[in-house]
Formats: structure tokens, sequence, C-alpha cells
């Protein structure tokens, strides 16, 4: 509106002073006098600062919706865009897997998603059909899904950390008719072999031991290994805007939920990372996040089937073999989490740190107070910082490596990327809206709620959901923007300075992220309540000084003292994974709710684990011991040192 008032008032001098006849090159000077003087030299200085970046940004977006477009106008898929990245260089080595150094070519990895495909095809499974994929990271990962989605089959991507209740509910609500998991998690698959129903086809890959599997198991490796390897007859009747697979997300409420990727976004994430981070077909892309998540399905190996580039996959993380592994594979990129960057600083220094050959690091959740220590030990020129939820609206980039920032919105033009920032009850996430029953845009400096208006025929802007339509509705808000439209709720709080760079806040609501992970706290509050017959519990994040993400803490009413810590989490090793156990337990009278019977969580999270700020016992996980040892203000202390792992 300041800016309105400016404009209006410059345009009115000079419409007078032409009025009284004075010349045009007096009366433009006196405008632009009166336009700087009323505070439009905020303006030029934004536009002074930021239009390089906003105009390779502009260059970014409309060359990913020109590349979408041309690729709608050839009703390609995936599989095709993938067809053709094979037939330019099928001899190139697409991935390789560290962990035995085995090579894949682009001829190769083709060749198995066809057998892949000729194989469930053959077996009854069609167009439409669900299989779940339960299993480590490793290139039959990504042969399994391509080769399912060259003949219409969908897969559910099971986070293989997941074991009993939560597995068994991610796969059964993806619909899914069958499973394939890894050998390595067979023990994880036979516990929940009754619950999984009788209909339930299963297939192991990978080390197979009869004794260990469920009695029905088919080995699936020997099976591929005789199916036909050319291309499938039957081609999947799909288009870009149709479903590719499904990636667990724990959202804001509730167990995980099945976010649906369509071809499109699947496209349209990996190009994103490869027109504005400036990568090339001979960057080798080094990989160590896990297969189930979109920035190492997508992000990592989206860089490989849609660019050509060669990605190397590693089964799980090593801050110690690192720089290593990336100095003998001759990697110029690398994936983080912020975990991943803190851990590699912790590492002494090592030979290799100044032998590798990285330019790029891409990821999400580095910490500023880290960056400039990262970028300077590890001698990487640019880091690739962004945000974006696998299944929102609203990406954005750090394009110009700004410090700290997740990525921007043009204050120039920001209409040309329909996305904001809007205020909302600091306790309970509801929009707050104006006498227009619109939402409140958020000024520069002020913490708001990121939304992007949905359209559901853009490609950039669609909002496809989840399998559960509850869960989807939840996600949509209307009259945001303007009257009558709708807009995706991400969830998550950030903060835009004047220049327009964005920075992250907070993930509000139900969900906070731990070890590379989101942690719902709704899920954990259903599981602890249960174990513990129903009792009041709120569970929520933390911050712990110098740790990324925030550490789980519940608090849960104990009014007679009654409560076992350690019995308790004995229970939680049988039904949580190691990220989403509480690291802090607080034991009080009661837990505090609203007046709809809602927990208020605002005082507890303030609070933290302090024990200066209550008298209620308080509880750490000591990991060393395994159990909860009781947090006293020693200990506190301790921790705030980080003299204590976590």
């Amino acid at each position: 509106m300041h800016m309105i008032g400016v404009c209006t008032a410059s345009l009115g001098s000079l419409g007078l002073m032409r009025f009284f006849g004075v010349p045009w090159s007096w009366s433009l000077a006196a405008t632009l006098g009166v336009y700087i003087g009323s505070g439009g030299w905020r303006f030029l200085r934004i536009i002074f600062k930021t239009a390089l970046r906003d105009l390779f940004g502009l260059s970014v977006l409309l060359r990913v919706k020109y590349e979408l477009r041309k690729h709608q106008r050839a009703k390609n898929t995936i599989p095709k865009i993938f067809h053709d990245v094979v037939r330019r260089h099928p001899d190139k080595v697409a991935l390789i897997y560290e962990a035995n150094d085995e090579k894949w070519t682009f001829r190769q990895l083709d060749e198995y998603s066809n057998a892949v495909a000729n194989f469930f095809y053959q077996q009854g499974f069609c167009l439409g059909d669900v299989i779940a994929i339960f299993m480590e990271s490793r290139p039959e990962f990504v042969g399994l899904w391509l080769g399912m989605a060259k003949v219409g089959i969908e897969a559910a991507l099971i986070n293989f950390n997941l074991r009993l209740d939560s597995l068994v509910y991610c796969v059964t609500t993806s619909g899914a008719k069958a499973v394939i998991f890894g050998g390595e998690l067979a023990a994880a698959i036979s516990e929940v072999n009754g619950m999984l129903g009788k209909n339930m086809v299963k297939f192991c890959s990978g080390d197979f031991n009869p004794d260990s599997v469920p009695v029905e198991t088919k080995y699936l490796d020997p099976l591929l290994s005789t199916a036909s390897k050319s291309p499938p007859d039957q081609i999947a009747a799909k288009g870009l805007d149709d479903r590719l697979f499904y990636i667990y997300t724990s959202g804001t409420t509730g167990m995980p939920k099945a976010a649906i990727v369509v071809h499109s976004r699947y496209y349209r994430i990996a190009a994103f990372g490869y027109y504005a981070y400036r990568m090339c077909p001979e960057d080798i892309l080094y990989n160590c996040l896990p297969l189930y998540h979109s920035a190492g399905n997508i992000m990592g190996v989206g860089q490989c089937l849609i660019h050509g580039l060669t990605v190397v996959i590693r089964k799980k993380f090593s801050a110690s073999r690192f720089w290593d592994d990336c100095t003998k594979y001759k990697c110029t990129i690398i994936q983080y989490i912020g975990e991943i960057c803190r851990y590699l600083l912790n590492q002494p220094v090592r030979e290799a740190e100044a032998q590798h050959h990285v330019r790029l690091a891409v990821g999400n959740g580095l910490r500023p107070t880290i960056w400039e220590d990262f970028t300077r030990r590890f001698r990487i020129k640019q880091i690739g910082e962004f945000y974006g939820a696998t299944e929102c609206n609203c990406s954005i980039a750090n394009l110009d490596g700004k410090v700290g920032a997740c990525g921007f919105n043009s204050r120039i033009l920001p209409n040309v990327y329909p996305i904001r920032l809007v205020k909302v009850n600091e306790d309970t996430m509801e929009l707050i809206r104006n006498s227009s029953g619109l939402c409140i845009p958020c000024c520069p400096g002020e913490p708001g709620l990121l939304v992007g208006r949905i359209n559901q025929q853009d490609p950039l802007r669609r909002f496809d959901g989840y399998v559960n339509e509850s869960a989807t509705n939840k996600k949509i808000a209307c009259n945001v923007f303007q009257k009558g439209d709708r807009a995706y709720l991400s969830g998550d709080v950030l903060v835009m300075d004047e220049l327009g760079y964005m920075y992250f806040k907070d993930r509000s609501g139900d969900t906070f992220r731990w070890r590379g992970e989101n942690v719902s706290t709704t899920e954990v509050e259903g599981t602890l309540s249960h174990i513990l017959s129903q009792t009041d519990v709120a569970v929520y994040g933390v911050e712990v000084p110098g740790v990324e993400g925030k550490a789980g803490m519940a608090a849960i009413a104990d009014p007679k003292a009654k409560l076992s810590p350690n019995a308790l989490y004995q229970e939680l090793q049988k039904v949580l994974p190691p990220y989403a156990r509480p690291i802090f337990l607080r034991l009080l009278p009661q837990v505090d709710t609203t007046g709809t019977f809602k927990i208020q969580k605002t005082r507890l999270q303030r609070e933290g684990f302090d024990p200066h700020q209550t008298s209620d016992r308080l509880y750490f996980l000591d990991l060393k011991f395994g159990k909860y040892v009781p947090l006293d203000e020693c200990l506190f202390e301790k921790i705030r040192a980080r003299k204590v792992a976590l």
C-alpha cells in the first residue's frame, strides 16, 4: 500500500507540473525526486540488488515450463524420457553402487526395468495396480519402480525404518496388491505377515533365505533373470499428469500419508534442480540419501533418468567415508540434508577433503551458523539450498548462494510465481483473515505460513495431494489470494527479508524434523497414549543448541507418579523407529488442553527441557546406555554444551 501511495504522489506531481506548462525534462526530474523522497528509493534499491537474480530465476521457470509443455504435447512420460536418454548414450554409466562398486550402464538399467515390466505384466498386474517397494537403497530399487511405470503399475515407496503398525498402515493404505522387500528386511516383513492380508503377494530381492521369509514368498531375482529384456509390448496409456508412484510423508497430522507423485511432478523437481544449479550431463552426483525420499529419488536419481548424469548410490550415509567416496568416484555434485553437513564438520580433517572435485552441494536444512564453515573447509563453490515438500506447489530455491536462505520470491514481480507468506495464529496455526475474508500477507521480517495458489491446468501450480482424500482437503484453503481461489498450505513457517530472500523458521503444526526424518507428533502421541492406556500425551520438538532439527519431547500426564520411563522405553523400541522416539520426557500432573480439547503445546515448547523452568520430573534418553535418566541442572548444562551425545 505504501508503494501505491508513493507512485500516486509521483504521478500526481508529474500531471500537475505538465498542467502548468513545466518542460518534460524538469517535470520528470521533479517526479523522480518526489518518488525517491517519498520512499521510492527502497524499491530502486531492491531492483538494483535483485534484478539479476530475478531474471535468472525467471529464465529457469520459463525453461522448465517450456520443457513440460513440449513433453505434454509429445505425450511423454518418465519412462519415455528415460528411453531417449538411453538411446543417446546406452553404454555410459548410469548408476554406481558403492557397496560393491557395481556399475550399471543406461542400457543395463533399461533392460532390467524392461524385465520388471514384462514379468509383472505377465503375472497379471496391470495399469493402475500398486506394488509396494520396501528395501534399502540400491540400483534395483530404481529399476523396479521404473519398470513398473513402463506398464502403468504404480509403486508405493516404503520407508525401510518402519515397523509393525506403521509398516502395515503404509502398505495397506496404498492399495498395494504385492510387496517387494529386500532380503535385509525379511524379519520386518515376517513380523507383520499375518497383518498384511492373505491376498498380499510377496517377492524378495537380494539375499534370500527361505527360513527367514514368509512361506509363500517368491524369490524375485531369478524370475527377473528369465524375463524378456525387450521393451514391453503393452505400453502404459498414461500421460504426464497421471500417477507415477507414491512417496510417504508425515505431513502435519496423523500417520504417514501417501503423497501422489505424477510424472510431471517428478520431471519438474528434477528439472528445476538441473537448470537452477547449472548441472550438466558430465556431472557425477553422490547420493547417500534414502531412495524412498523425494530428495534422493527425484532430485538425485532424477538427474540420471532425465538428464543423463551418473549417480553414485550409497546404501547409508557414512561421515567417515564421505569424501573418500567423492574422491574415488570423481563426484562433482553432492546431496545433503542439514545433519549431513554438521556430521561432516565434526569429523577430523582427512586427506580426501583436499582431493575431491565437488563444486556443488544440493539439499535443504543447512543452518546459517555452519554454512560458511562448511563451504570454507570443504572448498564447495556453490550451495544449492532449496525448500519443497514432495507434494507441494510452492517450492523455492536459493540460486545465488545467499547465506541462510532457502529460496526467494521476486519483490519486483511477485505474481509471476504466486506464493505468499500469510499470517496465522501462533497457537492454533489457523489462517488469519481480513474483513473481506482473505488471508493477510506478511510484511518483510514477519513470520508466516507459506502457501501456493493452485491451478490444476498448470504443471507447476497443480496439487495432486494424497491417496487419502480427507488428508488432501486439509492441505487446501479457499479465498486466500482472492475470492474463489484455492491454495496449498505448506504447514511450514518462513520469514522473508526486504529483498525477497526466504528463511526457514519452523515446521508448524504436528511435524518436526529429526535425524533427517519428518516426525509426526500425532502418530507418536497416539503410540504413547496407547502404551500408557490412553493417558494424555503432548509430543513436540525442542531445539538443542548446536544440533540440527528438533529433538522429540513428550509431556505425559502422570498425576500419581507411577510411570516408569525405562519400562516405557522398552515398549517404544518395539513400535517406533529410532528417530521418532522422544529424547526428552516431562512427567506432569496434567496436560493442558484448549476449549475444544486440543492439546496445548505452546507453553511446553517454550519451556523445553530446562529444569529451571519447571518443577516437573524431566528425563533424558541416554543413548550410550539405552535408557532414560533424570535430567537435572548439571545434565542440562552438559547437553547445552554438547558434551552429551544425542
